[in-house]
């Protein structure tokens, strides 16, 4: 498929994201705007594929949108120093490592609340759903920066 001039579903298609994901991107200002057709189609070409792949790559590592922005303005300098992108970096692998530590405070409380039922059981008698009314597991762990996945 030649990249030269894609409308957004071959961009979609082509680097496996969805047109929402591609819009929402642009809104964001991290894809710069495409071209446009005279019926004012959008018009993309390989940088945006490039520029999609590399921003993919970054979310797949759980960056947030800020540090996508940032190593996309790095990137943009090509001959700047990369002592930016090392800090960066090193404070991702921070905040990877912290939710790490949350995730294992996670799982050792969902151990417990597992442990509270053992045998099969009528529903009134769960040790699970009791304990989850009694909110003892959520009050127990700090979940700090991220709630349902995202950061």
């Amino acid at each position: 498929m030649a990249l030269a001039h894609m409308k957004i579903g071959e961009l979609a298609s082509h680097t496996g994201s969805s047109v929402e994901t591609i819009r929402f991107y642009e809104k964001q200002k991290l894809l710069p705007s495409p071209s446009r057709t005279s019926g004012n189609y959008r018009l993309y070409d390989a940088t945006h594929v490039e520029r999609l792949q590399f921003i993919r790559h970054c979310r797949s590592l759980d960056m947030t949108l800020e540090e996508v922005r940032a190593l996309l303005d790095f990137r943009d300098g090509p001959n700047e120093d990369c002592a930016g992108v090392n800090d960066l970096l090193d404070r991702h692998i921070g905040h990877v490592a912290r939710r790490i530590k949350e995730l294992k405070a996670l799982q050792g409380q969902l151990k417990e609340l597992r442990r509270q039922c053992s045998a099969s059981q009528s529903v009134r008698d769960c040790g699970i759903l009791q304990g989850l009314a009694q909110g003892e597991s959520a009050d127990a762990i700090n979940l700090g920066s991220h709630t349902g996945g995202c950061h």
